[in-house]
């Protein structure tokens, strides 16, 4: 059984507190194995380390990659628990041995770029800084629902999805063709702001040694560019 933790990444959907855990008890109880996906949750994006940590979850495997590099080179990862590394391990005529890889695994490069990163994580507190700009970015965020086609604002740390509807008392969606999310994005491009759409979900995902000022500018540039695009 697997599962990404805390907020989902497909929709931007912050999970129920809670249901994490509980999907992994069950799994615990019936005897599966929990997969975590912390592929783009890892390494502080929702302000701990690994995202399942904040609902006390201890999975079988936990995939990562991403963040561990802070994005500066491609490197992903596979972590397992002892006893699940135990089960390959045996007499060379067993054939136990987990006859898999990837032409690129342990790239010595990707692997000192991460570790550099972890390093900094440490020498600049950088989880702390994370969820102090995290509660900055909750305040800037409120006033969103005063732009009528918001209509919701979804967040998990610095993890951002705001959905454009139509309408938002009917929560009627706008047609595919109306191309929203895309207009929203073009025009933030003109004020010098990349951000990029879900549909009509717009993401913030900003880096996490962001400044303060320029995260002020992030959100001011993308409540701009939705009131122009939904006429607010």
């Amino acid at each position: 059984m697997s599962s990404s933790p805390v907020f989902r990444g497909c929709g931007m959907i912050v999970q129920p507190e809670g249901f994490l855990q509980a999907v992994w008890k069950i799994a615990k109880e019936n005897g599966l194995l929990f997969i975590a996906d912390e592929v783009a949750t890892g390494f502080g994006r929702t302000g701990s380390m690994f995202a399942c940590q904040q609902e006390g979850v201890a999975p079988d495997f936990m995939c990562v990659a991403k963040g561990i590099t802070g994005g500066y080179l491609p490197l992903a990862a596979t972590l397992a628990t002892e006893e699940i590394f135990e089960g390959f391990l045996g007499e060379f005529d067993e054939f136990r041995t987990f006859f898999h890889g990837h032409t690129y695994t342990g790239n010595p490069v990707a692997c000192a770029v991460a570790l550099e990163n972890l390093r900094l994580f440490e020498d600049e507190d950088l989880l702390q800084k994370v969820r102090t700009s995290s509660e900055l970015l909750k305040r800037l965020l409120a006033r969103f629902y005063d732009l009528a086609h918001v209509g919701e604002v979804r967040q998990k740390g610095f993890m951002v999805g705001i959905e454009l509807v139509e309408n938002r008392r009917a929560k009627k969606a706008y047609g595919p063709g109306e191309k929203i999310g895309q207009k929203v994005v073009w025009e933030a491009r003109k004020h010098g702001v990349i951000i990029r759409p879900l549909g009509d979900v717009i993401v913030l995902m900003p880096p996490l040694a962001i400044e303060e000022p320029v995260l002020e500018e992030l959100v001011a540039v993308t409540y701009k560019s939705i009131a122009t695009v939904t006429g607010a």
